[in-house]
């Protein structure tokens, strides 16, 4: 598919764009990153996060080969991991076995940094809570990818298989720059949203910033922002909701 297919079928725009290979022998490194330069454009045209999830998992599962179904694992606040956008139910069911087992090649992915392959889950030995199950429901062959741009993890792309090694070296390689890819979109996505929900709130947030500076003798509003942002990395509650909470409750403070 990813390299080698005639016929790519972008992901969501439907467009199906020839990949002809020349007759001198030439790499296919060439049609890889034009398909992986159309995905790309593609899934930073989507309007907000979720759906940026969703374009990432489609385009994985069309254009990765051997991929059957797929999931984002997505890390948040707190470093608890939520599955998003699965192509099937039964990514949600493998990969809560995954969370509860703390065993798996998504957790790895995110805790070590590295891809993880595994090509026969019922004789994988290296997550023995996890594999077998797995392999009951139906997966046999696994790959993640780690989420991340410079040193902040997003998360994990996971793509699954019901067949055995059904993923081979080369696409774990260009899977890999898919992945890059798909990270560099769901982070310009997510600050997206992060900028449109700052300008829907701006106002209780000002208006909790002056409560703190006239409450606790504070000489700027920087200062104020600073300990409203402390209060929501430590509550695990977005700004706005600490900035209400802090207004509604005020005369207690």
């Amino acid at each position: 598919m990813l390299a080698s297919a005639v016929f790519v079928t972008l992901a969501i725009s439907g467009e199906r764009r020839p990949l002809v290979a020349n007759d001198c022998g030439h790499s296919e490194q060439g049609t890889l990153s034009e398909t992986l330069g159309a995905i790309a454009r593609t899934l930073q045209a989507e309007p907000d996060v979720d759906a940026t999830l969703a374009a990432i998992v489609k385009a994985a599962v069309d254009h990765v080969e051997g991929a059957e179904f797929a999931g984002i694992s997505l890390l948040e606040r707190g470093r608890a991991i939520r599955t998003v956008a699965p192509t099937e139910e039964v990514v949600t069911e493998i990969d809560a076995v995954q969370y509860r087992t703390q065993q798996g090649p998504c957790v790895d992915a995110i805790a070590d940094h590295h891809v993880y392959r595994t090509g026969d889950l019922a004789a994988e030995d290296r997550w023995p809570d996890f594999a077998p199950v797995a392999a009951e429901f139906g997966a046999r062959s696994m790959l993640s990818y780690r989420l991340f741009v410079t040193d902040t993890t997003l998360g994990a792309l996971n793509l699954y298989s019901r067949e055995q090694e059904a993923f081979s070296g080369q696409t774990e390689d260009d899977g890999r720059m898919f992945a890059t890819h798909a990270a560099i979109a769901l982070v310009g996505a997510q600050t997206e949203a992060d900028l449109r929900a700052a300008l829907e709130h701006r106002d209780v947030i000002g208006m909790a910033k002056g409560i703190l500076m006239q409450r606790h003798d504070l000489d700027d509003e920087i200062r104020a922002f600073r300990v409203l942002v402390e209060a929501s990395q430590n509550s695990n509650m977005k700004l706005h909701r600490v900035a209400a909470w802090l207004i509604e409750h005020r005369r207690d403070l």
